[in-house]
């Protein structure tokens, strides 16, 4: 039996886009054993896919804001005991960080990750008893299959298969009905596209007898929500999710259009149809990458315009 502890901390878009390495090393290793340490925050989300067996929560983040904190360091203490609790065949460090290369070094087993001239921080290499070479300019998906598989001597197939599924929750405040997802909030004001544009795709979207449903992290994306959802037919704001809520809210979607955000991908993940835009990034390292029905519209200094987002929308949608 293989024992593997894949190292990949965050952030959300980040842990999605590793999810198919596991299924990659299920298909290949059906007995393999893989263990994952990830930031607390996103903790759920590794935890859907079923060749996961343990899922190790690590605080990072939290921790270095509270570095004079004595529950902090006991917080450590119990961490390393916990990744030390295994003995591990292979420690892959699919994050290529010097953090995740310290988190790498406190487990037991031979540790492996990108080489010098591929990892995003190349110091992290030097902690490594293998490098794996991987060309920087792929996405983030295939450098993370390719350096999983190349670790573990197979060649990953074309189809992409991230390996969760919608949790079957019941969302109470859901109204009966077909509905569309529009995931408008995201990190930086420059990724955002304008609300004008919301506005009439809700009004596409509302011909066609669909609700709109806007979600929100914070209290400023919120009152986002509330702003656009008073000028749209029928929509909802939902109460604040958790991953688990937002994952079965995006699984039963009719469609999702979605801004440069973790969720984004998520639903892409969830095979559901998909139209990313990207205003302020390229797309060609990180959006959307599914065998799922999903676009990626825009490029930085290029927002994407309503008619190519619906002509992209009716594509998906039909597939």
């Amino acid at each position: 039996m293989l024992n593997i502890l894949l190292v990949k901390t965050s952030s959300m878009g980040d842990v999605i886009h590793a999810l198919p390495s596991v299924s990659d090393i299920v298909e290949h290793f059906p007995a393999a054993k893989v263990d994952w340490v990830v930031e607390e925050n996103f903790a759920e989300l590794p935890a859907l896919h079923p060749g996961v067996r343990r899922v190790i929560p690590v605080a990072v983040r939290r921790w270095r804001r509270n570095l004079l904190n004595p529950a902090s360091w006991r917080e450590m203490s119990a961490f390393r005991r916990t990744v030390q609790a295994e003995n591990y065949d292979l420690i892959i460090d699919s994050q290529g960080l010097i953090k995740s290369a310290l988190i790498a070094c406190m487990a037991h087993g031979p540790r492996c990750g990108y080489d010098w001239s591929s990892a995003r921080e190349p110091l992290a290499a030097q902690v490594y008893d293998r490098t794996i070479r991987v060309a920087r300019d792929l996405h983030a998906v295939e450098r993370n299959r390719l350096l999983v598989g190349r670790t573990l001597g197979y060649t990953p197939d074309e189809a992409v298969d991230y390996g969760i599924a919608a949790p079957e929750l019941v969302l109470p405040w859901l109204p009966l009905g077909g509905y569309v997802v529009l995931l408008h909030a995201t990190s930086r004001a420059d990724k955002e596209w304008p609300e004008t544009e919301w506005l009439a795709l809700a009004a596409h979207f509302n011909s066609q007898g669909l609700r709109c449903i806007l979600p929100w992290g914070a209290a400023h994306e919120q009152a986002r929500s509330e702003r656009l959802a008073r000028q749209m037919a029928n929509a909802v704001v939902p109460p604040r999710l958790n991953l688990a809520q937002a994952a079965a809210l995006l699984g039963a979607a009719q469609a999702v259009v979605g801004v440069d955000t973790g969720l984004t991908p998520r639903a892409a993940a969830l095979r559901v149809p998909v139209v990313a835009l990207y205003c302020a990034s390229d797309p060609g390292l990180t959006g959307v990458f599914s065998s799922g029905p999903a676009v990626n519209l825009g490029r930085s200094g290029q927002v994407p315009q309503q008619a190519e987002v619906i002509a992209a929308l009716e594509k998906v949608m039909q597939r």
